[in-house]
């Protein structure tokens, strides 16, 4: 029997460092049964590819679907919007996925997010002295409403029960438009009124129930066991969402998602299958930094913004302007250590970074007189102060440069040394055409 490998990508940026072509490069290598999404929800925009030059960002299907045979399956830790789900799928469709819904399954524990989850985010951002970079997704509403109202939580396998469905929405509409319904007299009149009907309109939320009801009726919801045969079948690859430095825990505070957006999630899933076979985990980054949204940016630069844009990522929408600047190697040894460490580094954009003539990397911060290296990680995290703090620290440092020599070999041997781990996959344009792969021996797929 071939031995089973299970590989598990993650971002360790603030998202945005190419998990999507790697995930779709990794799935093209042969054997992989299914991606498992393993964190975060709609709001992910993971950008894929393919050789023959269709494009299509992926938000909750995984970054495989494009290879014929590779399912989705949406594991309990996502947090899942059926619209947009609908969505996704008919935009496959139209780009030659035959029927994509038949290769996707839920676990029946994972949240459902509702459109009033995703309208009490955008009212709460909007009002807002200070924005905190949210999506606009629904996702931390959701996650917040569940712990404070248990009662109330909708999980797919709710969608077999068409009657709690609609009481539990029922219920989560009500708390909301009860919630804002004072606060959305702040707001212009348009602004306003689009809110108010979302939030307060019981004939939208009647026809919405349904059509979600009829959409879900459709979906193929499982119980946790599931997983297991996916393993059974072949090898499995783990696609995380938004990035290290965007933790629930770990990233800087209140710049954050509510996700657990490490290996965690993804090495928790496996245990509960007692998985046996060999396990990898990848790190992605970029050959440089970037950060969507608000939050702490020590090494941006306006001018390599300038001359480095984005195809797929704007300024336009909740998160606002989409920063560039040198790579951080003392924010990527702080994304390894919350991880626990990688097996390997997956290195993209180095294409991106040819176009300059020189090059640069930023090695420690200059705090003061002192000079500092590497960020604490606070062993056990019983409140976010820690993380408070360190956001407040961010807000006062200056990065230290050195130069790099303009030679991609060469740069990628400098960010081996700085982070005492190996790259090994170099990516040098947006296709799995153009990936390398540079120690086999580190790669299960």
């Amino acid at each position: 029997m071939t031995p089973k490998h299970a590989t598990i990508v993650a971002d360790l940026g603030f998202g945005d460092a190419g998990k999507g072509t790697t995930v779709d490069f990794l799935a093209r290598q042969g054997r992989v049964s299914a991606v498992v999404r393993f964190n975060g929800g709609a709001q992910a925009a993971h950008n894929v590819i393919t050789p023959d030059g269709r494009h299509h960002t992926f938000s909750q299907f995984g970054s495989g679907t494009f290879v014929p045979g590779v399912r989705t399956h949406l594991s309990r830790f996502m947090l899942v919007d059926l619209y947009a789900l609908r969505d996704e799928a008919a935009a496959l469709s139209q780009l030659g996925c035959h029927d994509p819904l038949s290769r996707l399954s839920i676990d029946e524990d994972a949240l459902l997010v509702s459109p009033y989850h995703r309208c009490a985010n955008m009212v709460r951002e909007a009002l807002r002295s200070r924005h905190h970079g949210t999506c606009g997704m629904g996702i931390g509403e959701t996650m917040a409403h569940s712990l404070a109202f248990p009662d109330q939580v909708v999980r797919a396998g709710d969608i077999r029960n068409p009657d709690r469905f609609r009481e539990k929405h029922e219920r989560i509409r009500e708390h909301f438009c009860e919630e804002f319904k004072p606060s959305l007299e702040m707001l212009d009149r348009t602004t306003r009124g689009h809110y108010a009907s979302a939030l307060c309109d019981t004939n939208f939320a009647s026809a919405w129930t349904q059509d979600m009801l009829q959409f879900g009726g459709a979906l193929q919801i499982r119980s946790g066991d599931y997983l297991r045969q996916l393993a059974r079948e072949g090898n499995l690859l783990f696609e995380g969402a938004q990035g290290t430095l965007l933790d629930e825990w770990y990233g800087f505070h209140p710049h954050t998602t509510w996700s657990t957006t490490t290996f965690d999630n993804a090495l928790a899933l496996l245990r509960e299958i007692g998985y046996e076979g060999d396990v990898k985990k990848l790190g992605v980054l970029r050959a440089y930094q970037t950060r969507h949204g608000a939050g702490p940016f020590v090494t941006e630069d306006a001018e390599l913004t300038r001359r480095l844009p984005e195809a797929h990522n704007g300024d336009k929408g909740w998160q606002r302007q989409f920063r560039v600047g040198w790579f951080d190697a003392v924010m990527a040894r702080y994304a390894l250590e919350v991880c626990g460490g990688a097996d390997g580094l997956v290195l993209t954009h180095l294409d991106c970074l040819a176009k300059l003539p020189q090059w640069k990397l930023c090695t420690a911060y200059r705090v003061g007189e002192d000079k500092l290296s590497s960020i604490l990680k606070k062993q056990t995290l019983t409140d976010l102060s820690h993380q408070e703090a360190l956001t407040r620290l961010l807000g006062s440092v200056s990065p230290i440069y050195e130069r790099a020599e303009a030679e991609p070999d060469k740069y990628i041997q400098t960010i081996e040394q700085a982070l005492n781990t190996p790259v090994t996959i170099a990516s040098f344009g947006p296709t799995a055409l153009d990936k390398r792969i540079r120690a086999k021996a580190s790669i299960a797929a």
